[in-house]
């Protein structure tokens, strides 16, 4: 492409988070030509945004039309491996939602297909691009807190309550959205809260933990966690599979994160992240960062504060300028492949009840 083409795309899952991504990728210059989704009423709403695109029930179909540069996918996690290796074998560049897999395994198959490939590849976690996250890195690594010890992450929303199994208005492909989960018979809130369920994806420890334990652990500098503890409940999602109130422990060696959810309550709303070290504190959230000097008793004042937001559209501007220099992006597989891995251990621990291991190879546990 020369600088003054218009990049062209196809939207795979055009639901809430696929419009939200199609509307920022257009007002950054590139342009929709094709959606798709499972789900009528998704398409149609995706074509408001995008009026003159053509509509597919089938990604295979989308993937087959000529005159597409990359694919943006947004479906639920079970469908995040597929679609990916499927815009692979097509030749596309992907855009593509956390947290990367469904599972260990899926993460490895992924970046194994990446890796064979020459496409560039960017994975929707966007503290990655985001200039006062880069600002507070480096403050820790220029050596401001010291020795890190425990890291806290948290997120806080009050949306919980009982699933809306009402009958769904449109037309929807059942089959295909279950894909290669378990065949059932059609359950209207398995489609509006897929997040919630253990055959379409792990829930908030891996939706959200993907981002926080990504930042936890490139600020650290350290690999995955080396195992982790879990426990977790449902309180107001009835209905729910996942659990919307929980905690776990993670040990990574040198220093500890919990990392806990409860979306029955406002406190502190959103995300968190508390490192603590032996020099100083510092907190992150959506405002951006704040600094504290030990000993805190008598230093309750910030020494380093800047507030800024986590945007979308440097994390997208940084995939668009790459699938022109064929550079690596901010958000390669291989990093969110260690970001997820944490999460997923988290499932296994709170699942089975024990203590979960990770082994080297990010694809089995002990």
């Amino acid at each position: 492409m020369s600088a003054n083409d218009r990049p062209t795309y196809g939207l795979i899952a055009s639901g809430g988070r696929g419009r939200y991504l199609s509307t920022n990728f257009n007002k950054l210059g590139a342009q929709c030509v094709a959606v798709c989704d499972i789900y009528e009423p998704n398409i149609q709403q995706a074509l408001q945004i995008n009026p003159g695109a053509k509509s597919y029930f089938h990604h295979e179909e989308l993937l087959a039309q000529k005159g597409i540069d990359f694919v943006v996918c947004a479906g639920p996690d079970h469908w995040h491996c597929q679609h990916l290796l499927d815009g692979l074998k097509a030749g596309k560049d992907v855009y593509t939602e956390k947290p990367l897999s469904k599972s260990l395994k899926e993460s490895a198959l992924m970046v194994a297909a990446v890796k064979k490939s020459d496409k560039i590849v960017q994975v929707g976690m966007q503290r990655r691009s985001a200039p006062m996250i880069m600002k507070a890195k480096q403050l820790v690594d220029d050596g401001m807190l010291g020795r890190i010890t425990m890291v806290k992450a948290q997120w806080h929303w009050n949306v919980a309550k009982p699933l809306n199994n009402s009958p769904l208005t449109g037309k929807v492909d059942w089959d295909r959205f279950l894909g290669n989960a378990p065949k059932r018979a059609i359950e209207p809130m398995r489609l509006r809260y897929w997040r919630l369920f253990r055959d379409y994806a792990g829930g908030n420890m891996t939706d959200q933990g993907t981002h926080l334990m990504d930042v936890v652990q490139w600020f650290t500098n350290a690999p995955p966690p080396k195992s982790a503890l879990a426990m977790g409940y449902v309180a107001k999602n009835e209905g729910a599979e996942h659990p919307e109130v929980f905690s776990t422990i993670f040990d990574h060696g040198k220093f500890m994160t919990t990392w806990t959810l409860n979306y029955c309550n406002d406190f502190e709303d959103s995300w968190s992240i508390l490192f603590m070290g032996d020099q100083a504190t510092m907190r992150l959230n959506d405002a951006g960062f704040v600094v504290w000097k030990e000993q805190w008793k008598d230093n309750k004042a910030p020494i380093v504060q800047e507030q800024a937001p986590v945007p979308i559209e440097t994390h997208i501007q940084n995939f668009l300028d790459c699938i022109v220099s064929r550079k690596q992006p901010n958000c390669p597989v291989e990093v969110a492949q260690r970001a997820v891995a944490g999460p997923h251990l988290g499932n296994i621990a709170m699942s089975e009840g024990r203590l979960a291991k990770l082994a080297d190879d990010l694809v089995t546990v002990s």
